[in-house]
C-alpha cells in the first residue's frame, strides 16, 4: 500500500509543495512544530534512509541544503534544524524546522490544527525565496 507521502506525490491527497524536482518534493508538514516546518521526501518510496541509493540520499541532502538556506533567510529563528526519525510514515523523510534550540523540535508541541491560511503565507514565503535565490524551474506554482 502507496504511503500518505507516495499519495501526496501523485497528487492524490493536496500539499502545499514548495520543491519538486525528478527524484523528491518538499511541502509544508500539516503539524509544524514551527512557522516553516517542512519535509524534504524522495519520490521514490523508501521506509528507512539508510536503504536509499547513495546518490538520492545525496540529493535529498542537496536540496535540503538549498531549502534551509532560503529558510533561514526568511525565518527570524536562529536556525534551521534537521532530522530524519522515520517512525510516523513508512518513508523517508527530512524535517527542516526554524529553531532557536533543539528543544523546540519536540512533536508533542506540534500545532495539530494550523490555520490553513498560515501554512499557505508560509508556502508561499518559502517558494518566494527559493525563487529568488535562482530555483524558480524546481518551485511549483
Amino acid at each position: 500500500m502507496a504511503s500518505i507521502f507516495s499519495k501526496i506525490i501523485a497528487g492524490e491527497i493536496p500539499a502545499r509543495l514548495v520543491w519538486r524536482d525528478s527524484e523528491c518534493v518538499a511541502f509544508m508538514d500539516i503539524m509544524p512544530v514551527s512557522e516553516g516546518h517542512l519535509l524534504v521526501v524522495p519520490q521514490q518510496e523508501t521506509d528507512r534512509w539508510h536503504d536509499l541509493p547513495p546518490a538520492t540520499a545525496a540529493h535529498l541532502f542537496a536540496v535540503a541544503h538549498t531549502i534551509a538556506a532560503a529558510l533561514d533567510e526568511i525565518s527570524e529563528r536562529s536556525r534551521v534544524g534537521l532530522m530524519i526519525a522515520g517512525f510516523d510514515v513508512p518513508h523517508t523523510h527530512i524535517h527542516l524546522f526554524p529553531a532557536d534550540s533543539m528543544a523546540q523540535f519536540d512533536p508533542k508541541n506540534a500545532d495539530k490544527n494550523p490555520r490553513p491560511e498560515d501554512l499557505d503565507a508560509a508556502a508561499e514565503k518559502i517558494r518566494a525565496a527559493l525563487r529568488a535565490r535562482g530555483h524558480g524551474e524546481n518551485v511549483p506554482e
